[in-house]
């Protein structure tokens, strides 16, 4: 590793400062349909093509193509008719809406919703506390109640959600054999794409979602068909409404929306319900113990700030939360990936 003094120091401070503009061009080629119009043609176009398809102009389209293809998101060919683009995989498999791993809808949540939360990032470090009242204009003491504002965005939420799972979920479910239970509960499951990565891991297992009552509607209509019937839902409010039995909770990304006590009180309803020999197995972005990083968990928690009442803990921390509810026997799996496992016995 090379000395401090090797480091180009104003060139790093420069990649950072930009950072917002990398992300924007994805999002917005994502958003006009780039992507989804190149995997349909079958064959490289033109800018003035693409531009022409979209109804975009060929100037602000030919920029915007060039600066995809200096991210790798987009091939370029000069031929002497001009220059041709076509997808990279990465965008075919990752970009595009008709693929089963697409990235689409969270690129979208994060464009049109993220985002404008994050223009008020300051103001959320100097109050402590979200900015969807700025961002939005209306109250912030109940995230998922402006998260969920209108129709549009529970959609656009849970699309998002359901694409972080299609390529993340079978990592933390299989970082611990949970074959041994059967009978599981998936608290805050939305769109069902965590639910559907279990039963296809656990043939064996039934899996019941719970979460709110218009998002379980959504979740029957859009998400999860009657024939999937390993997949079944339960309606309420899990702070105040009971739990079903089980002999598996997973909490998958609810904990780090919630302050330490409102933790403590969602984790004691669980191990109340939860059978005898049962656990709870958390799935979350773990902090190193010294909170070093990764960098990711560090920017997942300033999102928290500035649209939840949560943060992104340590293992060390989500092992203190399972234990003060009586979880025990606390065992930790990171993954590599991006959302770590936790789990716990009763």
């Amino acid at each position: 590793m090379g000395s401090t003094e090797d480091l180009d120091y104003p060139q790093i401070i420069i990649q950072y400062s930009s950072g917002f503009l990398v992300s924007k061009v994805m999002f917005t080629a994502c958003e006009l349909g780039v992507f989804d119009l190149l995997l349909e043609s079958g064959k490289p176009l033109s800018s003035d093509a693409i531009a022409a398809f979209l109804g975009a102009s060929t100037m602000g389209m030919e920029r915007l193509l060039d600066a995809c293809v200096g991210l790798k998101l987009l091939a370029v060919e000069v031929t002497q008719e001009g220059a041709l683009y076509r997808n990279t995989e990465i965008s075919n498999v990752y970009l595009t809406k008709s693929s089963p791993k697409s990235q689409y809808h969270i690129m979208m949540y994060y464009s049109n919703t993220v985002y404008l939360c994050w223009q008020y990032l300051a103001d959320a470090v100097r109050e402590g506390r979200n900015q969807y009242e700025r961002a939005f204009g209306i109250s912030s003491k109940d995230p998922f109640g402006t998260m969920y504002r209108s129709d549009e965005e529970m959609l656009k939420f849970m699309a998002g959600q359901n694409s972080v799972w299609s390529i993340c979920g079978r990592d933390v479910l299989a970082a611990f054999d949970l074959s041994p239970f059967t009978q599981v509960c998936d608290l805050g499951g939305g769109g069902g794409a965590l639910a559907r990565e279990c039963v296809s891991l656990y043939p064996k297992a039934t899996i019941t979602i719970y979460d709110l009552p218009k998002v379980v509607q959504v979740a029957k209509e859009q998400f999860v068909s009657p024939e999937e019937r390993q997949i079944a839902f339960h309606a309420g409010d899990f702070f105040n409404d009971s739990i079903p039995e089980a002999e598996l909770y997973i909490l998958s990304k609810i904990l780090h929306d919630w302050n330490d006590d409102k933790c403590k009180e969602l984790l004691a309803k669980v191990y109340k319900s939860c059978k005898p020999g049962g656990g709870v197995l958390l799935v979350e972005s773990l902090l190193n113990e010294d909170k070093s990083g990764p960098v990711e968990t560090q920017l997942y928690s300033m999102n928290m700030l500035v649209q939840t009442e949560g943060k992104e803990r340590t293992a060390a921390e989500y092992s203190k939360l399972l234990e003060a509810a009586g979880f025990g026997m606390v065992q930790v799996k990171r993954t590599g990936k991006l959302y770590d496992a936790v789990l716990g016995r009763k």
